[in-house]
């Protein structure tokens, strides 16, 4: 059992890591361990719905709590063998190995929190903030942009605004559901000598949920600034589908009056949050008939619709299109409907 004097150690101290350390030493710690890893493997699928496409996961209850039980040193080795058992055992897709460093980034906060300190309701709100903002949110992307890119050979959105939103919205209630777990469950296995059963400090009072606002609020803000700059900044037709860039290309050749041996390509696509028009960068190309024929002659699927389905670099790239300009296009972005062009 954890007493006054082994709480509230600095993360930073080296007693602290060589405690963390020697929990592998008890047995009734990896014993411990060992059934919350079955249990996070079991339950990482089991959520409850709280709205559309808005869930619990239940396995986070259970992260929780055995890192505050064990430390950092074992949650991340939980965290590791319980992600790869997991997918092992219940796969719900293509692995994908560095889906694992945000398991045990998730693990390894809870611990830094929770693990040899003072179980208050502000270190508990405190470490979810940081797995749902850090982890979630910041971490995950990059993660997700790459498995979406190797593994499936899709592309995907720097900044999902949506599941942005959702991890915003369950920090507070999670935070508080976790409060109310561990209110329950540390007197209940405190018989066990793994916890002081203090619960004292695991109040939802005002200064908690100042702190849980507060929080929220940082969050929503940043993320809102962040959500502002990226659509005034980024260019939509890096987004685009196949089908949405060759149509985005043939309305850009309609609008400009393009013959048949011309191609558009739409380069950039920008604008900015409540501006109602969409301003496309159009690069204008001439087709060279003889080249396109003698490619036709080798590989029949080498069409006009082809180069017309082509992205900046591939046009770039191609040595049947010759550029002959550079158009600016603005359309209103609700209904295409025309406002200026530019064509030198």
């Amino acid at each position: 059992m954890q007493n006054k004097a082994e709480q509230d150690l600095s993360v930073i101290s080296r007693t602290y890591w060589k405690m963390a350390l020697l929990e592998f030493r008890s047995p009734r710690v990896r014993i411990f361990a060992a059934i919350f890893i079955a249990l996070r493997i079991v339950l990482k699928s089991v959520a409850i719905p709280i709205g559309p496409d808005v869930k619990i996961n239940i396995g986070f209850f259970i992260n929780a709590y055995g890192s505050m039980v064990y430390g950092p040193v074992v949650a991340l080795l939980g965290a590791a063998v319980s992600d790869t058992l997991g997918w092992l055992l219940f796969p719900s897709g293509p692995y994908f190995f560095p889906f694992i460093f945000t398991e045990m980034a998730g693990s390894l906060i809870f611990a830094l929190f929770l693990y040899r300190r003072t179980i208050t309701a502000r270190n508990v709100i405190l470490s979810r903030f940081c797995i749902d903002f850090f982890v979630n949110i910041v971490m995950n992307t990059p993660i997700m942009w790459l498995y979406y890119q190797m593994v499936l050979g899709k592309s995907y959105a720097i900044f999902d605004a949506l599941r942005v939103i959702k991890n915003l919205v369950m920090f507070p209630i999670e935070s508080v559901l976790l409060i109310l777990f561990l209110r329950m469950v540390i007197p209940a296995t405190a018989r066990f000598g793994l916890l002081n059963p203090d619960i004292n400090g695991l109040q939802m009072n005002r200064r908690a949920i100042t702190g849980l606002v507060c929080l929220f609020l940082f969050g929503a803000c940043t993320t809102g600034g962040y959500l502002i700059y990226d659509y005034n900044t980024r260019s939509f037709s890096a987004g685009y589908t196949q089908q949405e860039r060759l149509e985005r290309n043939q309305l850009m050749a309609s609008l400009l009056g393009c013959g048949p041996d011309q191609v558009c390509i739409v380069e950039k696509a920008t604008s900015r949050v409540f501006d109602p028009q969409m301003v496309y960068t159009v690069a204008v190309y001439q087709v060279n008939e003889d080249v396109l024929k003698q490619k036709q002659e080798e590989d029949a699927s080498y069409t006009l619709t082809r180069l017309q389905n082509y992205s900046r670099s591939k046009a770039a790239a191609d040595d049947t299109l010759t550029r002959t300009g550079t158009a600016e296009i603005i359309l209103n972005k609700h209904n295409d409907e025309l406002i200026s062009i530019r064509y030198p």
